[in-house]
């Protein structure tokens, strides 16, 4: 009885620990940066899934570290800053076939190429934006019709669609 009381409590204790996040353990830097994650504490430090990781991966926007012998691969603060670029870059617009030109510009001294990639892409927002103000204006239009349409048998909305 009294083994498995102790085997029972180790086992308690073992739950009770908590590695996320898996700090550094060397006192220079401890608690200040993240290394040797596992790829899913990576993902969840990040702010993405594993699945994304993998998909970075395979798209050769992220890196897949070394696997030791008889261990599993680790992530640091390098690979989560890689993927924070990523998706801000992302939230501005720019497609992953894009994004990979702008890691290769990353160390901040090809202003001129991000520039120029930046550029290009605000000139096609302002198309999309100018494409949905039209939208804007001939649904506002459509809309209205459908307001003051009230009793005619054809919908002037629908009728406007089956037109063109």
């Amino acid at each position: 009885m009294w083994l498995f009381t102790v085997h029972w409590l180790a086992c308690v204790d073992f739950m009770a620990l908590s590695l996320l996040p898996y700090l550094d353990t060397e006192s220079s830097n401890m608690g200040t940066t993240l290394s040797g994650l596992t790829i899913g504490t990576f993902a969840k430090a990040a702010g993405v899934s594993v699945e994304t990781l993998r998909f970075y991966q395979r798209r050769g926007l992220l890196s897949e570290p070394d696997k030791p012998y008889g261990s599993i691969r680790r992530y640091g603060q390098a690979d989560i800053a890689r993927v924070r670029f990523i998706k801000a870059a992302q939230r501005l617009g720019f497609s992953l076939d894009e994004v990979a030109g702008l890691l290769t510009l990353d160390d901040g001294t090809h202003c001129d190429g991000a520039r120029q990639l930046a550029e290009s892409k605000l000139a096609d927002v302002r198309g999309k934006l100018a494409d949905l103000r039209r939208i804007e204006k001939v649904l506002a239009t459509l809309v209205r019709d459908c307001r003051a349409s009230h009793g005619t048998v054809s919908c002037p909305l629908i009728s406007t669609l089956q037109k063109h």
